[in-house]
């Protein structure tokens, strides 16, 4: 395809979809890097006003990758609902945008939408919206999945308790997941990034983690972010796994250079669900949402496996690949890569409404590592307004971190405190059955979601020495 938009007295060429999507895109530094962005101000408009008249239909005949090279792509053209398209398919992207915001675009009726948008659709609209649009039409989304809980519903907010510790230390760890449930966090996840990638380290962590949920009969579930492949060993060994987690990108290059592909992800899955130790929920059905993914913009140019295409739209396509496998919970890095992708807090801001806006819309749960690296142009500011925002978009779950500060990792994210914050300006509650466990272990004032009881919980005073 090629496609002219005139803007004043100058006319624009776009040769190719690929082209036309990247010179769309909101200014971020990473496709600035990649030589993809548009030159001028004006050249993005003009991109975006011809990317707005453009029929949802060409995204179904022209792939930005190639089908017979890529599997991501095989994978999102074979997996679209062609049925589910119908009612849509006479639409451009701006009329879907303009669709997406009216009141006929229900929660139910986004839920249908979901398997007839591809990626590259969900990105393209993307492109034309403001970020109040992004927050409108994400916040109408609900994406609920369970393990031992049930995370995604309307009016919730859930956390991933991140204890990392810079050697692994037990007592470290446990005396970060005790700070973090005495704040009410660890409702998504008890998730530890291991310092040490080795499989009897991380089979190590993942009894630790086990021994705590069941000696307290936590409703949540654990997670030791390392490679699929240790995680399936541990597995092999009879460790305690609840979620098997794994970093994926949009490109089968990209997964390839994180040592995975679709047939892995799929062994992965099958071996975890295998093990059913899910939670029996009331309507007999047991938990069996068993992956966790982490995402984030501009992991594809940094594989150089980005094929010319610009960082956004390929972390759309990385939610096909998530969706694909039906995990318990997803989330952007937003800000981990480092300012090479995304510049500054504006630019962090705009790719998390960005993420989060295309994972829900597309059916997935979606979270978000609210974070920047310390030679970013952002601060803990900038990150207090992402996290308001996307509290009020409906954001599945954040991080919760000792003093916001990961001492392994050398990130700044989001704090205990800074859930509670969300979860007191805006209403929001932890997930119901962590909810009800926070009242019965004294953590949490019976009624007032987010408020905290003064002393410590009976049952983790009594294992700390007496002054």
């Amino acid at each position: 395809m090629n496609v002219s938009q005139r803007v004043g007295a100058i006319s624009y060429r776009f040769d190719s979809l690929r082209e036309l999507m990247a010179k769309a895109t909101p200014e971020r530094s990473g496709d600035r890097l990649a030589g993809v962005c548009a030159g001028s101000e004006q050249e993005r408009v003009a991109a975006q006003m011809a990317l707005a008249d453009l029929p949802l239909k060409t995204f179904l005949s022209e792939a930005l990758i190639p089908y017979e090279d890529d599997e991501i792509t095989r994978l999102i053209v074979e997996g679209h609902d062609a049925a589910a398209f119908q009612p849509i398919a006479h639409l451009t992207v701006g009329g879907l945008r303009e669709w997406l915001l009216s009141d006929a675009a229900d929660t139910a009726a986004l839920t249908r939408l979901a398997p007839a948008l591809t990626p590259e659709m969900v990105a393209a609209t993307s492109k034309i919206m403001r970020n109040q649009d992004l927050i409108l039409v994400a916040r109408k989304c609900q994406v609920v999945t369970r393990f031992r809980n049930t995370l995604g519903l309307t009016g919730r907010l859930s956390t991933r308790l991140q204890p990392n510790h810079p050697t692994d230390d037990a007592s470290g760890i446990a005396a970060s997941v005790l700070d973090g449930l005495m704040y009410g966090s660890g409702d998504a996840v008890i998730g530890i990034n291991p310092a040490t990638d080795n499989v009897t380290q991380v089979a190590h962590l993942l009894r630790l983690l086990a021994e705590v949920i069941e000696r307290f009969e936590i409703p949540t579930q654990s997670c030791v972010l390392t490679h699929v492949t240790n995680t399936m060993q541990c597995i092999e060994r009879g460790a305690p796994v609840d979620l098997v987690f794994q970093s994926i990108g949009g490109t089968e290059a990209t997964n390839r250079s994180f040592g995975v592909d679709l047939k892995l992800l799929a062994e992965a899955r099958a071996a975890a669900m295998s093990l059913a130790r899910g939670a029996v929920f009331d309507d007999g059905r047991r938990g069996d949402h068993v992956m966790y993914f982490e995402t984030g913009q501009g992991s594809a140019l940094s594989a150089g496996a980005h094929h010319g295409c610009d960082q956004q739209t390929l972390e759309a396509r990385t939610y096909a690949v998530a969706r694909h496998f039906e995990p318990l919970l997803v989330n952007t890095v937003v800000g981990f890569i480092g300012p090479e992708y995304l510049y500054d807090g504006k630019q962090i801001i705009r790719a998390g409404l960005e993420d989060h806006f295309c994972a829900k819309l597309l059916g997935l749960p979606m979270g978000c590592d609210i974070c920047y690296t310390n030679h970013a142009a952002a601060d803990q500011n900038d990150m207090d307004v992402l996290l308001t925002l996307l509290g009020v978009a409906g954001c599945n779950f954040i991080m919760g971190i000792p003093g916001s500060d990961d001492v392994m990792l050398n990130y700044q994210t989001t704090s205990f405190h800074d859930a509670l914050y969300a979860r007191r300006v805006l209403g929001l509650r932890a997930a119901p059955e962590f909810e009800r466990w926070l009242e019965r272990m004294r953590i949490a004032r019976p009624g007032a979601p987010g408020h905290l009881v003064d002393a410590m919980s009976p049952a983790f005073a009594a294992l700390l020495p007496s002054s």
